[in-house]
């Protein structure tokens, strides 16, 4: 029955783990392209407009050729499929009524897309038509010269567009002239886009709105406008070429993790290999060039798969090494428990061969359907559509199952040899050697780079210190213990020396036989489970720890602080924010300062040098930068910006790179509207939290009457804070500070910033929580984490039945040995203290065993393991060695392993006391 449980147990976690990757994987590949876009995730195809024949199905016809060279490894739904013709270049228009905002005439292009109607909703008007506008009789009203006799083309113009021009059904624009005539276009039609964030707008934002278009500071409008399909022959009167066009959108559902080298193979065929050309000669076009990001992102994809390889490999491996001790002690169990059987079948004649394979038989019979039963439910679980590796995991860890106690039993059956006391220590310096070998190249050469498969080295290393730290405790433990065991000889009670005597000797059944010379220490494998458990849950957790902590300092340096609240462009705070903001609860330290990169620096080896000034209350933002860990500073330094002389200089703290260029200890501020400010530099920085950039020019002054003469520094236009700061309660403080919408400052776009986009409010409210949730929102974070975290579980529980199973095995001495103490007058709670002492040292030395292990693992590997993929965006590599995950995993493990003991003591040791007594001394 046990065999059957730990077969189900092992064989289920083993097919199920391929699947959970596989599944993990996937999702994390998909979603990556999610985030990407959907025009980073299309084909592009794009052509000449052909001459001749210009009716939309040529367009239809080019499609479905291309459609016919996916459904591989990747498939395109033709429902989504957007593609038409379009002008090149935007056209200016000449109407003087159209909307001029700095002074340049809005430009407009045409498109004819297929299927356009079904995503719009028309308002007014009609479609444009689909058959070719018929020659105007004569010049049109009001043309222009040149116009006469060309009708202007039709055109649907979205509702927002024509408000955002000026345009108005049945207008007619105009443009320069190309060449004899002056193209126009009138718009038949008024359309409403009802969803602008469908896919199908990718790429056609113009047309669903207006679009601004900066000129350096000069904005002007772009709008783009629908043509039916009987003006296609004349699109190139508008511009000066046309262009067919086709997005196909690749389905990223479909998209397999495991399948993604095919995949790339096929989109780089397509975009430039065999299909492409196959599909050049099939529609006849030789211009026919297609493009994509997609073999980019699936590159980045896969770095970002074998970057947190190790992670979800680490775990697994140690469930794996732990599983196969548990499967060699329960072979061990049941070996001893059927030893004289074996050896009386032995002694009547059977061979060796025989009882094996009638042991085969017995454990196929057991161990069989249930490794099938379990690779079932896996299966079942979770549904992925590669098997192979779930089978071959499966059937791998069944074959151990099955073998371990026919293996154990021919070792016991087979002719003793004499003992050689060389290979224990031969043994045991080979796995020595071994661990240096890998610990040495891993730190010589580092990682696997960046794409690579994942490193056996940094996945074997942590195991083999485990391995390591067993031996050398095989060798410790019971030498400190029967020291212990001495000491408690001279004390008056008897349990603790009993309890650590029996520890130090080993309990239990050995097959060492009568001429062994008795007991031989205890067992090496439950505590070699123990390690493995305890110094691969330490290191995962160390990795972790440094991923949290990595991912709370960048997201506090890029938020700059705990909590933020910033301006576009130089808007200063409302009065009284900054004080109201500063006493909400959970705020430790509050910082306004004032921030202008209008400034110069003059006196430096280049003479003058553009620098950003923060002026900021000195004790304040010394707390921020020493939290932050960036450009820590002595407050003190500033401390001359109070009281001074009205000629002395103020005091500053200059960036590193703006120090080298400094030659003198006193400088002028020169800001942009000509004021000056006289500088001394009192001390250097390497970075602040206003602008955390490396070697940004950047002077820092104290706030006070010493920058009171600075335009608009006494009142601040930043805040940062420290502590637990709830981000939505700041937003409701700002949003109640505002001032009315009449009143409210019009932010300038901020750098990086679409201009387009809407902005609700003029201040940007940030939390350091919040951008920490942003970076690990990744599911491929959370994949590798929830992995860990199930294989430290499995973990555990193994390296648990591993200590259990070890009980069971010295379950008959130890039952006739507590029957004879209780006839002296042992009473039964200090049988249970007895088994404690016995059980409990070895589980305490690999607890300190494995917490030492898995502190040398991150001492030795750490430095060698890049945490960017797991953090959310780049990092230094490294991991950093804290106690607090290390001792964690080890102390809850020890934890479990004395309860249960207890359990098993308290439980079963009473009744099989009971059964000794009765039945007397059966050793």
């Amino acid at each position: 029955m046990l065999g059957a449980v730990l077969a189900f147990v092992a064989v289920l976690l083993a097919a199920a783990l391929p699947r959970v990757q596989d599944r993990s994987a996937d999702q994390a590949l998909r979603s990556f392209l999610h985030d990407s876009g959907p025009r980073d995730t299309s084909l592009l195809a794009a052509a000449p407009a052909i001459e001749s024949g210009q009716d939309p199905r040529v367009l239809d016809e080019t499609l479905n050729s291309m459609l016919a060279h996916t459904g591989g490894s990747f498939h395109v739904d033709p429902a989504t499929v957007v593609h038409g013709r379009r002008t090149t270049e935007r056209q200016p228009l000449t109407n003087p009524e159209l909307s001029r905002p700095s002074g340049f005439p809005p430009r407009m292009s045409l498109l004819y897309v297929r299927q356009a109607q079904a995503h719009v909703k028309l308002v007014e008007g009609r479609w444009p038509s689909a058959t070719p506008t018929a020659a105007a009789a004569g010049a049109t009203a009001g043309a222009p010269r040149g116009a006469a006799g060309t009708p202007p083309l039709q055109v649907a113009l979205s509702e927002h567009a024509a408000r955002t021009l000026g345009a108005r059904l049945g207008s007619v624009l105009w443009s320069r002239p190309i060449s004899d005539d002056t193209p126009s276009v009138e718009v038949v039609g008024l359309f409403t886009v009802p969803d602008e964030t469908e896919d199908f707008w990718v790429d056609l934002e113009c047309l669903a709105r207006a679009c601004k278009h900066y000129t350096g500071e000069n904005l002007s409008w772009d709008v783009d406008a629908f043509v039916g399909a009987g003006d296609l022959d004349r699109m190139g009167v508008w511009g000066h070429s046309t262009q067919d066009f086709w997005r196909l959108p690749v389905d990223v559902d479909r998209l397999r993790a495991d399948r993604l080298d095919a995949t790339a193979e096929d989109v780089a065929s397509y975009v430039d290999g065999p299909t492409a050309a196959t599909l050049a000669q099939e529609t006849g076009r030789e211009w026919l060039r297609t493009t994509s990001w997609l073999p980019d992102l699936f590159k980045e994809a896969h770095v970002r798969r074998q970057a947190a390889a190790p992670l979800t490999a680490i775990g697994p491996a140690g469930v794996g090494a732990v599983a196969l001790v548990v499967l060699g002690l329960a072979g061990a169990l049941a070996t001893d428990r059927r030893k004289a059987e074996l050896r009386l079948l032995l002694a009547r004649g059977g061979s060796r061969t025989t009882i094996v394979g009638r042991l085969l038989g017995e454990s196929a019979v057991t161990v069989l359907p249930a490794a099938a039963a379990a690779t079932a439910l896996a299966v079942l679980l979770f549904p992925t559509p590669r098997l192979a590796p779930s089978l071959l995991s499966a059937a791998a860890v069944a074959l151990l199952a099955l073998l371990a106690f026919p293996v154990r039993a021919a070792v016991l059956l087979s002719p003793r040899r004499p003992a050689g006391r060389w290979r224990r220590p031969v043994a045991e310096l080979l796995v020595l050697v071994t661990t240096a070998a890998a610990v040495l190249e891993v730190r010589r050469r580092g990682i696997a780079p960046a794409g690579s498969d994942p490193d056996p080295l940094l996945v074997a290393a942590p195991l083999l210190l485990a391995l390591c730290a067993g031996l050398l405790l095989a060798r410790l433990q019971p030498v400190v213990t029967g020291w212990l065991a001495a000491a408690a000889a001279r004390r008056s009670g008897l349990v603790g020396f009993l309890g650590l005597a029996r520890a130090a000797r080993g309990s239990g059944a050995r097959d060492a036989g009568p001429r062994a010379g008795g007991r031989t220490g205890p067992s090496v494998l439950p505590m070699v489970a123990l390690l493995l458990a305890v110094t691969t849950g330490g290191f995962g957790a160390a990795v972790l720890d440094s991923v949290d902590a990595a991912r709370l300092g960048v997201a506090r340096l890029t938020v700059g602080g705990d909590a933020a609240i910033t301006t576009y462009g130089n808007t200063p705070l409302p009065d009284g924010l900054a004080k109201a903001v500063g006493e909400l609860p959970g705020v430790r330290t509050s910082v306004p300062l004032w921030i202008d990169d209008g400034f110069s620096v003059l006196g430096t080896a280049r003479g003058s040098t553009q620098v950003t000034v923060v002026v900021a209350e000195p004790a304040a933002y010394a707390r921020l930068s020493r939290a932050l860990g960036c450009g820590s500073f002595d407050p003190a330094l500033l401390a001359g910006g109070g009281a001074r002389s009205p000629d002395a200089p103020v005091p500053a703290l200059f960036s590193a790179g703006l120090a080298r260029q400094a030659g003198a200890d006193a400088y002028v501020l020169r800001a942009g509207n000509g004021e000056e400010l006289r500088a001394r530099a009192a001390g250097v920085i390497g970075c602040t939290p206003a602008l955390p950039v490396p070697d940004a020019p950047t002077v820092v002054l104290p706030a006070g009457p010493a920058t009171a003469s600075i335009d608009g520094a006494d009142r601040p236009n930043r805040w940062y804070g420290l502590g637990s700061v709830d981000g939505d309660r700041l937003r409701a403080l700002v949003r109640a500070a505002l001032p009315a919408a009449s009143a409210a400052p019009a932010p300038a776009p901020a750098a990086g910033r679409d201009p387009a986009a809407p902005t609700d409010d003029p201040y940007l409210v940030r939390t350091a929580a919040e951008t920490v949730a942003e970076l690990g929102a990744d599911p491929l974070q959370r994949s590798a984490q929830h992995l860990f975290w199930v294989s430290v579980a499995a973990t555990a529980g193994f390296a648990l039945l591993a200590v259990l199973l070890t009980l069971m095995r010295t379950v008959p001495e130890r039952t006739a040995l507590l029957a004879r103490l209780r006839t002296m007058g042992l009473r039964r709670r200090q049988g249970v203290a007895l088994i404690l002492s016995e059980a409990l040292p070895q589980t305490l030395a690999a607890t300190l065993g494995g917490s030492l292990a898995a502190a040398a693992a991150v001492a030795l590997l750490g430095p060698a393991v890049d945490l960017s993929t797991l953090v959310g965006t780049r990092v230094p590599t490294g991991i950093r060695l804290t106690a607090g995950p290390v001792l964690t995993q080890a102390l809850g493990l020890a934890a479990l392993v004395a309860a249960a003991v207890l359990v098993e003591a308290a439980t079963s040791g009473r009744r099989q006391i009971t059964t000794q007594l009765r039945a007397g001394d059966q050793s």
